[in-house]
């Protein structure tokens, strides 16, 4: 859900001439938006103008990316950590051709976005002005086309306002995602006749519809069950706690797809693990158990990642009830018994009403009592592929070692943004922070686990962790990454040493693409265009003006002072050497890209 700032009127609307780009700084203080990322350019200089005189009063403010990617990258982190809108511009030609990766990679996985770029000024459509991108040149209106739920160009001063409206409410309005405006250079800086419209914000997000019949139905299977399963996806986010209480309750196997971790207490004692790319073995167990009548899937879209590869005789089979607010997502379920339409909070809270505590079969005592024992143990309720590994005290550090050092060396609350490569498939399987916060009704999760799954770009962790950290700098963020992300995108860094956050960047660094070389060596293929050269990532940071720290064993992990790098008022980057022959667990991806569905 989307947050919101009550704003008193504004006596700049009347005492100022507004231009086009000050119309837009209006519509974005309604919703509560602090920032806008972006590069600068001529082109879109105007609405650079209006920032300048925004931030000036307290609206948004500007952060400079240093390339556009980044820039929407950090929108994406920022909404995703602030529950607001994230904001991204770019100039006209390569820097909105520069900016389409991060706008897909938010479309792909739903982040609500408004993205901003600027054309050469209208009468020059046509005449081959330098960056020209319109319909007579290079047509990046075309190219955001397939990556966002709403594109136009603003072709007359008259358009602006309702097609900005319409690009804000789409962006928010569930199935959420990026919506892109194309912005000549005339038109930004054109006066514009309109006062807008406050209070538009309560429009945004959508109405909270729910197939009452359906949840009827659902409870009654859930009643009768003999051994059902819950697998909790990432649009479950509002019903975490609801669900933790129903698997406890009842004591009912809990699962979470790899979209879905960190929104399910680890340590949770019904937690079985992640089912999915890069899970675990205990989650494939319980899902192929012949003895399961029941399978709940909560707000998943059942691609990929999240279905084991298509999996059919686990996931995706006739025992499925597949719980979701989008139509988009239910379709991807044919096979389901049972669709339940509805933001799964409300359906779960139907269910729990009416499971009454007298018709509960659950363990005794309380649930925050027995996930501190399992902390306290160091006892994960589900099993680890390679325990040995996680405990490993070895040269060079084991990835799994780290993943577990990482979860008990930074406090909870922590986020982590596991960066797409072997850091995500690590952090998937070995990364479980200790977390106390479980059930507790219609609990909103924010998740300690993040990353950016379906498109997948390297280096979106670097622009995500820097974009939550604007969002709340007092909240610790951790990327994890490895240093081919880092190579690709590591100048991002010095976003956050000029803005003095004090994110924390863990590389893991093998000299090698490592899910390229991984895949290749499990796949059969040849072995070509993984390797690296050997770079000294703590100089590379501390020449960006970031701190820097060399990791080559797991006490050097144990040593880290990491109050004071969560203290620090510049970022601080550990380059981690880990064992580059450990093999990730993406076994399922390598079968899925072999065509093995």
């Amino acid at each position: 859900m989307h947050k919101v700032i009550d704003l008193e009127p504004r006596a700049w609307l009347d005492s100022q001439p507004m231009e086009g780009g000050d119309l837009v700084m209006h519509y974005l203080e309604q919703l509560g938006v602090e920032y806008v990322f972006g590069v600068p350019g001529g082109a879109i200089e105007p609405l650079y103008n209006a920032l300048a005189r925004s931030a000036r009063r307290g609206g948004p403010r500007a952060v400079v990316a240093r390339h556009e990617t980044g820039a929407a990258f950090m929108a994406d982190g920022y909404a995703r950590e602030s529950g607001r809108l994230g904001v991204c511009c770019a100039t006209t030609g390569p820097g909105a051709t520069n900016m389409i990766t991060g706008v897909a990679s938010a479309f792909d996985n739903r982040i609500p976005m408004l993205v901003l770029t600027a054309q050469t000024a209208l009468p020059s459509f046509g005449r081959g002005a330098v960056q020209e991108s319109s319909c007579t040149g290079v047509n990046t209106l075309a190219m955001f086309a397939g990556c966002t739920r709403y594109n136009t160009l603003v072709s007359h001063p008259e358009q602006l306002e309702h097609k900005l409206v319409a690009a804000l409410m789409t962006a928010l309005a569930p199935p959420r995602g990026p919506a892109h405006l194309s912005v000549p250079l005339d038109l930004l800086r054109t006066r514009v006749a309109a006062r807008p419209q406050d209070h538009i914000a309560h429009l945004a997000g959508g109405a909270e519809a729910v197939d009452y019949k359906a949840c009827a139905e659902l409870t009654r299977r859930l009643a009768q069950a003999r051994k059902p399963v819950l697998v909790v996806g990432e649009g479950a986010r509002e019903a975490a706690g609801l669900l933790e209480t129903l698997a406890w309750n009842r004591s009912i196997p809990l699962l979470c797809t790899p979209h879905g971790k960190g929104l399910v207490n680890p340590w949770h004692p019904c937690f079985c693990g992640v089912f999915g790319f890069a899970g675990h073995d205990s989650a494939r167990a319980v899902l192929s158990d012949p003895d399961v009548d029941l399978v709940v899937a909560a707000g998943t879209g059942l691609g990929e990642w999240a279905s084991d590869g298509w999996a059919s005789s686990a996931l995706l089979s006739e025992r499925l009830v597949h719980v979701d607010a989008l139509v988009t997502n239910l379709v991807r379920s044919p096979m389901a018994s049972l669709h339940v339409i509805g933001h799964p909070a409300p359906v779960f809270e139907f269910v729990l009403e009416r499971l009454r505590p007298g018709r509960l079969s659950g363990p005794r005592g309380t649930l925050a009592g027995a996930v501190q024992q399992a902390i306290n143990r160091e006892q994960l309720p589900f099993r680890l592929d390679d325990q040995t590994g996680w405990r490993a005290d070895l040269r060079p550090l084991k990835p799994q070692r780290l993943m577990r050092e990482l979860a008990r060396c930074f406090p909870a609350g922590t986020r982590f943004f596991a960066d797409n490569g072997n850091s995500m498939v690590w952090g998937i399987h070995y990364l479980h922070p200790r977390s106390m916060l479980v059930g507790g009704g219609r609990r909103v999760s924010e998740g300690d686990f993040r990353a950016c799954l379906e498109f997948a770009p390297m280096g979106w962790a670097i622009g995500s962790a820097v974009g939550a950290a604007f969002a709340d700098p007092r909240r610790p963020m951790v990327c994890i990454t490895g240093d081919g992300s880092l190579l690709m995108s590591g100048q991002e860094l010095t976003v956050a040493v000029q803005h003095h956050l004090p994110v924390v960047f863990v590389v893991l660094n093998d000299s090698a693409l490592g899910m390229v070389r991984h895949g290749q060596r499990l796949g059969g293929a040849e072995r070509i265009g993984y390797a690296l050269p050997e770079v000294d990532l703590v100089a590379m940071a501390q020449a960006m003006g970031a701190r820097g720290q060399r990791i080559d064993s797991a006490q050097d992990l144990l040593g880290l002072d990491v109050a004071a790098m969560l203290g620090a008022d510049r970022p601080t980057l550990l380059d981690v050497r880990i064992d580059p022959d450990e093999v990730p667990p993406m076994a399922a991806r390598v079968r899925a890209l072999q065509g093995g569905v």
